[in-house]
């Protein structure tokens, strides 16, 4: 009996010593951008200045290059009682514009709370009133084209 007592106490020991007390944070994106963002200037910083204190940008603006975003997430498991979903610590996101000489002409800085606050427009883009999809418009003109190569025979 007191074998088995003693392989407890150890067992118990064993686990404990294995979990950490400390919790566990996840970080993605730059670090500390709140921070390097206020050395930034505009009409004073230019792109090279910026990859330099920054690294290259999270993403850069689909329809204009000169527009760059860099992002910063922070999450940590919460309590116990709450079944281990993530917590939201820090979410900051950082816009910059540049002209085309390559001068930041524009930034913006929101975080977490920032964003909570942006509005939405309720609008919706209509799609247009196509049925077949792209993949499928291309195949048919494919076939198209196979079947007649120079465009001489008639629609049926």
């Amino acid at each position: 009996m007191l074998m088995i007592k003693n392989i407890l106490i150890i067992l118990i020991i064993f686990l404990n010593a294995s979990c950490s007390f400390n919790k566990v944070v996840k970080h993605h994106g730059i670090h500390f951008l709140e921070k390097k963002q206020k050395n930034l200037k505009i009409y004073e910083t230019n792109r090279n200045d910026t990859k330099i204190l920054l690294g290259s940008p999270s993403t850069i603006g689909t329809f204009d290059n000169d527009i760059w975003i860099y992002i910063e997430r922070k999450t940590t498991v919460s309590e116990l009682r709450t079944l281990g979903r993530k917590k939201l610590l820090i979410n900051n996101a950082l816009v910059l514009e540049f002209d085309n000489r390559g001068l930041l002409v524009k930034k913006d800085f929101y975080n977490k709370d920032q964003m909570n606050k942006l509005k939405f427009s309720d609008k919706e883009t209509k799609v247009l009133d196509k049925k077949k999809g792209f993949v499928s418009s291309v195949l048919t003109t494919l076939r198209q084209k196979i079947n007649d190569p120079l465009g001489k025979r008639k629609a049926r």
